[in-house]
């Protein structure tokens, strides 16, 4: 991912320093089980481990040579060694390397992943139960609906974030798994017990039963989960800049001293991290689709796969995490304007309240759904033709009955917040494992 979109913790995670190191503590590990079961000399293990870093400089020299980068890899970690350079790489095969020390970053890299949606999910729930009781217009079809609370629109928010964190815990279960099965998954020259040794000391799972690979279905499933997280944040982004659009106006993203909206009109303030947002998530969409296309490989392997994953992995974390980071700063700095929300909700002449006229014509006099629904229609298309507040029609209408105090009763937004802090009770006793 290029600097702008990569983050001081991912970048270190997916350098190619961050991954020989990872390569070289899979070899040493693997020495040292042999030595454990008695086969290599203990001298080789502690070699191994001792052994200095191969450097990415004189792997890609090597790799001039061999055209294979984990042949180059145990070429120089092999000739470094102090003693038993026999024994590094003995019984392996490139994906007992690759995939091994693969899972160990990703697993990684699912933990600062993990760690931001905590992040984001805090700040979301905070504001939620900030604006609880902060009115506004509800809208469907981006047409007035009913009233509601800006702190309701955000624990739905809050919740979704919970439900991605939970699919990402998921997801780091299934490519934290490791293989040291040999060249076709059978075991013949580095038995279980090595496998398991290493697993083990990495703190990694056995994949169950590999071919070459640990499956690929394990990628993609982290892969569309990350595509997932990236799709919630682009519907809460989607939000925010409807709310931003000039005409609605009721909330902003936070404009910086010196900051400009625009190159060419000075009065410009642009919702320009909500649309960052939104395009970032469709990185994301094609990442998993990559990810699903690397499933079927060509019997025990092939190697279409590792291209893609040489991009994909890298980018989809690098990107999933720069969104969460930023979009947890977007939200924490949102302002909220409450006027604009309450100007807005007034500007419906009423419209708004119709359903819960309509109920009590029902409830209260005694009308068929569809002679009340027939009756506000008609008064609530003369507001909209007319200009009228339904609530001054409804008072002059023989046809509904219902008294002064009861119409204004009806038209309290309040009434329509009187049973939302169920969600609240829920979104406070939420926690996120």
């Amino acid at each position: 991912m290029i600097p702008r979109y990569t983050t001081p913790e991912m970048a270190d995670l997916w350098s190619e320093r961050r991954k020989l190191e990872t390569w070289k503590q899979v070899e040493a590990l693997v020495v040292a089980a042999w030595a454990e079961l008695g086969v290599a000399p203990p001298e080789a293990a502690e070699a191994a481990a001792a052994a200095p870093m191969p450097t990415p400089e004189a792997v890609a020299e090597r790799e001039r040579v061999t055209n294979h980068d984990v042949a180059a890899f145990v070429d120089v970690l092999a000739a470094s060694v102090s003693t038993g350079g026999e024994w590094i790489h003995y019984g392996l095969t490139s994906s007992d390397v690759l995939d091994t020390a693969g899972a160990v970053r990703m697993r990684d890299a699912a933990d600062l992943l993990l760690d931001a949606l905590v992040a984001l999910f805090d700040v979301v729930r905070r504001r939620a139960l900030e604006h609880r009781k902060t009115v506004m217009l509800g809208r469907t079809h981006g047409i007035w609906a009913e009233p509601t609370s800006f702190g309701l629109k955000l624990a739905t928010w809050a919740f979704e974030l919970a439900r991605d964190h939970e699919r990402l815990r998921r997801a780091r279960e299934a490519v934290a798994v490791g293989k040291i099965s040999g060249a076709v998954g059978t075991y013949a020259h580095c038995p279980p017990e090595v496998e398991r040794f290493v697993c083990e000391r990495l703190g990694l799972g056995v994949e169950p039963a590999s071919s070459q690979v640990t499956m690929r279905d394990r990628h993609a499933e982290f892969l569309q989960t990350i595509a997932l997280c990236g799709a919630s944040i682009e519907r809460f982004a989607t939000e925010i800049r409807h709310l931003q659009r000039s005409e609605v106006g009721e909330v902003r993203e936070a404009f910086g001293k010196g900051q400009k909206g625009s190159s060419a009109m000075p009065h410009k303030r642009n919702p320009i991290l909500s649309e960052r947002m939104t395009g970032m998530a469709r990185l994301l969409r094609g990442y998993a689709q990559v990810g699903l296309e690397n499933v079927a490989l060509w019997h025990e392997r092939d190697i279409s796969h590792s291209s893609a994953e040489r991009v994909v992995l890298p980018d989809a974390t690098t990107v999933l995490h720069y969104m969460l980071t930023r979009f947890a700063d977007l939200v924490e700095h949102l302002v909220v304007d409450v006027d604009r929300m309450r100007t807005n909700l007034e500007a419906t002449r009423g419209l708004v309240y119709s359903q819960g006229v309509l109920l009590a014509l029902v409830d209260e006099q005694g009308l068929s759904r569809e002679e009340a629904y027939r009756i506000v229609q008609r008064n609530a298309m003369a507001a909209w033709d007319e200009g009228i507040p339904l609530r001054d029609l409804l008072a002059k209408d023989p046809d509904v009955g219902l008294s002064p105090d009861r119409l204004d009763d009806l038209f309290d937004p309040a009434r329509y917040l009187r049973n939302a802090d169920v969600v609240f009770d829920r979104l406070e006793a939420a926690e996120l494992r």
